[in-house]
């Protein structure tokens, strides 16, 4: 049997290791706390669940979708007002199957083979993995710590931006948990219309910030609907991680060319989700920023106890995952996460699976309550991982 030399462009599951081994520790009666998978354990609002339902129950919301449904951009474009203060029009958004599966109809629709593509680094693997799908070559730019996890535009060289397609930008920044400032996204409009390059925001954490940080969608400031696109996701503000509902908004030209990519292979958001959708975007928002104060908490239960048993404090300033620096004089992330299961029953992502600038960071997921987050503590103090 053949297998297309595509997939030679992705590396293996570094996750399947890890696995197993939870796996094993779980036969075996140990108590494992999994803090690596960035699924929510709180649950879909009330109001989105019963608005599925009835369309479940509906025979006529069985059928092909085709498209988004009229009443679902108008949501949209309603939510976009509500929360950001940006008018946006139907023919500018389209629905997507989460931002993942987004992002790669997007990039097989802008980029050509051996185009160049600026991601993050560390970043979510589906910024890179979405850029090698369509053939594009990757260049990454650094998120460090002297510059607080953030871009830092100036570092990358004009030759290597003047060939670039697009760049991915993630704020609030999965894995390092960084916040921008509006002045950071101005600097990222007028870099991408100097080097005339497509800008990709991904805002899938926009309602998870902490300690009064701000966040935005990147049409908020001057010049991004010549030059930017975005996605955002519902996932993590509702907790409908699996229903697959993402948003991409932008230029109509660059919306169409995605949604004719995407049409060749997909017939639509099954109509329950859309409805489900729809009652998010219009719905309350209280119960969104309950949960924020929520995963606040549990950011400090975290980072507050690994500082306290002698890590360096982490960078947790949004998103729901904290980015921890090895304690020690640790160095490799995958041996580290291994040891690290085996003795203390915690499981979480090593940072060289979000890039090369990853490794000696790990990934902590903010997917159980304070107490067990404290117990998670403990189990890294009792195995002497400080």
């Amino acid at each position: 049997m053949h297998i297309s030399e595509r997939l030679d462009r992705f590396e293996d599951e570094v996750f399947a290791a890890l696995n197993e081994k939870r796996r094993a520790l779980e036969e075996q009666g140990r108590d494992v706390i999994d803090l690596s998978v960035g699924t929510p354990d709180f649950a879909p609002f009330p109001h989105i669940v019963e608005a599925a339902a009835r369309a479940v129950a509906n025979p006529e919301c069985w059928k092909y979708a085709l498209h988004d449904a009229p009443a679902l951009l108008d949501a949209l474009v309603s939510y976009y007002e509500r929360r950001f203060g940006v008018a946006i029009a139907p023919d500018m958004a389209m629905s997507v199957s989460g931002t993942q599966e987004g992002m790669g109809a997007f990039a097989l629709a802008v980029a050509n083979e051996g185009d160049t593509v600026l991601v993050p680094d560390p970043c979510y693997p589906v910024f890179r993995n979405a850029a090698l799908l369509a053939g594009a070559r990757i260049e990454y730019y650094p998120l460090a710590a002297e510059h607080g996890f953030l871009p830092h535009v100036a570092d990358i060289p004009d030759e290597v931006a003047d060939r670039a397609r697009y760049m991915v930008v993630s704020l609030p920044a999965n894995p390092v948990g960084s916040v921008g400032t509006p002045e950071l996204y101005r600097e990222l409009i007028d870099f991408a219309r100097a080097h005339d390059i497509l800008l990709v925001h991904d805002n899938a954490y926009a309602d998870i910030v902490y300690d009064g940080a701000q966040t935005f969608s990147i049409f908020q400031f001057e010049g991004a609907f010549d030059t930017c696109v975005e996605f955002l996701s519902l996932s993590k503000s509702f907790n409908v991680t699996g229903a697959r509902i993402s948003f991409l908004v932008g230029a109509p030209d660059l919306v169409a060319a995605v949604r004719k990519l995407r049409s060749q292979t997909d017939f639509g958001m099954f109509l329950p989700v859309q409805h489900a959708a729809i009652a998010a975007l219009t719905g309350p928002l209280d119960a969104v920023e309950h949960q924020r104060l929520q995963y606040q908490a549990r950011r400090d239960a975290l980072c507050d106890g690994l500082e306290s048993v002698g890590w360096e404090r982490p960078n947790a300033h949004g998103t729901m995952f904290v980015w921890a620096k090895l304690p020690g004089a640790r160095t490799d992330s995958m041996a580290f996460c291994e040891e690290l299961l085996v003795r203390a029953g915690v499981v979480v992502t090593p940072g060289a699976s979000f890039g090369p600038m990853g490794e000696g960071y790990v990934r902590f997921a903010l997917v159980q309550p304070p107490d067990r987050l404290r117990d998670a503590v403990r189990a890294i103090e009792q195995a002497g991982l400080c």
